[in-house]
């Protein structure tokens, strides 16, 4: 049997997922890190995007969070964020749409807040498409 590592990953509104997994993959904003069973202590902002749970050789699971916080011990990674979903939860239609509006926000800009709201919108919706071709992806 191949050694476990216990993972959290909480949002503001609910636990989506506490189990073990042998790997866990997420996106850091200095880049993706993977986490194994005894990985050293790490704490380290995220970015929104993919979280990838590898439950065993032939099971994985992916998540997606809109940013936060990992935290890592040699036995257990906690993944905090204000949004976080089962990737096959995300709406591919919804997350186009707000693509659009942020690029449409993007070219109208009137004041600096606008601007910056709308960077934060599409970074947002291109991080969930990603994680939905992603999906599509293993699903193949």
């Amino acid at each position: 049997m191949a050694m476990t590592i216990h993972v959290d990953i909480v949002s503001a509104e609910s636990q989506i997922f506490s189990g073990l997994a042998e790997m866990v993959v997420a996106p850091a904003v200095n880049g993706d890190v993977g986490i194994l069973p005894r990985h050293a202590p790490l704490l380290t902002p995220l970015r929104a995007g993919a979280v990838k749970i590898q439950l065993s050789s032939d099971h994985e699971e992916l998540f997606y969070v809109s940013g936060g916080m990992l935290e890592v011990q040699p036995h257990l990674v906690t993944i905090l964020s204000d949004t976080a979903l089962r990737a096959h939860d995300l709406d591919e239609e919804a997350a186009l749409e707000a693509k659009q509006r942020a690029e449409k926000l993007l070219q109208d800009r009137k004041t600096a807040f606008d601007y910056a709201k709308a960077q934060a919108e599409l970074a947002e919706a291109v991080a969930q498409l990603r994680a939905i071709a992603r999906l599509r992806k293993i699903r193949k």
